[in-house]
């Protein structure tokens, strides 16, 4: 079993397809079992699959999806004027690995079981139980697409994955999988490794003491906290954060990168662990949008980040995943990363580091990253959640099952 991956911030897609795909097949010495392809919205999705399929042959399990900006690998941030992708491959001939893909429409739930059970087939495991799922789908309709895989395989099964980012928030994303591209579609990949994995799922955030309760929310808008309108709670909880979006409503996102909302999701180590809910929108009635739903009644908790800790917390979530599995760093040979578009952006200059702690934490073994518009992955308590400004990450080893 062996793990490569490869990067280009060439413009042209074919130019890119052709240096990456052929880096690969060097380091594998043969065709993949599963290769993913992580790319900037710059890229024609069409081409990319199309070259792909055809660069890889029709036995190769395909998945990808555009990623804000690029992608990073053990290599670096691979980004050039907005401009990269960063491909991942997996050669296990013992394990099984299959793709499927859906488009959401207006089931999210239905469409997360024909991508699944695509999946399963082309695995040749139907009826089986994946080690993982690994998902990506177009951003919106998350705990819906979670709730319809493990209405197949059950919650035990851990998910991990995030949404489909573009370079400017416009909705230019887009999923691949197999030779075929969307826009709003659900790809996903099961894997039936022959080593062992584990996992985690954090954030780069530290809890404070202030905290409220949901008292009337609608879906993924938050309309009041403690019976007051809720962007006039948080605009008082943040000092000021979002004062001049206030009389009229607006676009918040850069303006409460640092200060999520967060919620408990179980223990660690006898610690509160958080997911988190990133508000973007400031409504014309004080309401608050967010990236993830919440319900009535929810104890929302202001958390805190720093550059300094968005930064380091992702090696510290790997180191997290590390000590979760069964086995020792040095028998790590390589990983999956998700780490947030909106954590991205704020630390953008110092992205080559973030990448640089997350390969150190994997024993320098090969990883590739996606920035995306949410993330989904499995809490220590073995939860499958959605969330924003999170970081998922998964460790594969070269211990058998």
């Amino acid at each position: 079993m062996k793990i490569a991956t490869a990067s280009s911030t060439e413009e042209n897609t074919k130019s890119a397809i052709a240096e990456c795909y052929s880096s690969l097949h060097e380091q594998l010495g043969r065709a993949p079992s599963l290769l993913m392809a992580y790319y900037s919205d710059t890229h024609d999705s069409a081409e990319m699959s199309r070259l792909l399929r055809a660069s890889a042959g029709e036995e190769v399990q395909v998945h990808g999806a555009s990623s804000c900006l690029g992608a990073m690998t053990e290599t670096g941030f691979h980004s050039k004027e907005g401009v990269g992708v960063s491909l991942w491959a997996i050669d296990d001939p013992e394990g099984d690995y299959g793709t499927g893909a859906a488009v959401i429409g207006d089931d999210p739930e239905g469409a997360a079981v024909e991508a699944l059970e695509m999946a399963l087939e082309r695995s040749n495991r139907i009826g089986g139980v994946p080690t993982l799922v690994w998902i990506n789908g177009a951003p919106g309709r998350e705990e819906a697409l979670i709730a319809g895989i493990e209405s197949v395989i059950g919650a035990d099964v851990p998910i991990a994955g995030g949404s489909s980012g573009d370079n400017t928030v416009t909705g230019n994303w887009s999923q691949i999988a197999n030779g075929e591209q969307w826009s709003d579609a659900v790809v996903v990949s099961v894997l039936f490794p022959s080593t062992q994995i584990s996992y985690a799922f954090h954030s780069g955030y530290d809890p404070t003491d202030t905290t409220g309760i949901v008292t009337r929310c609608e879906g993924r808008t938050l309309m009041e906290i403690d019976g007051r309108p809720a962007a006039e709670v948080y605009n008082e909880w943040t000092e000021g954060a979002i004062t001049e979006m206030l009389p009229e409503g607006g676009n918040v996102l850069a303006l409460t990168t640092l200060f999520p909302l967060g919620r408990v999701v179980g223990e660690v180590g006898g610690l509160p662990d958080y997911k988190l809910s990133h508000p973007d929108g400031v409504t014309a009635d004080g309401g608050l949008t967010l990236f993830s739903n919440l319900e009535e009644g929810e104890t929302l908790t202001l958390m805190q980040g720093t550059i300094d800790s968005l930064v380091s917390r992702a090696g510290r979530v790997t180191e997290a995943a590390v000590e979760a599995g069964d086995f020792k760093s040095e028998q790590l040979i390589g990983g999956l990363a998700i780490y947030c578009a909106g954590c991205m952006l704020t630390v953008q200059p110092k992205m080559d580091e973030v990448s640089g702690y997350i390969r150190e934490a994997l024993n320098d073994q090969p990883f590739v990253g996606v920035f995306t518009f949410g993330e989904q992955g499995c809490f220590i308590a073995n939860d499958n959640a959605h969330g924003n400004l999170m970081i998922s990450i998964v460790a594969f080893s070269n211990q058998p099952i």
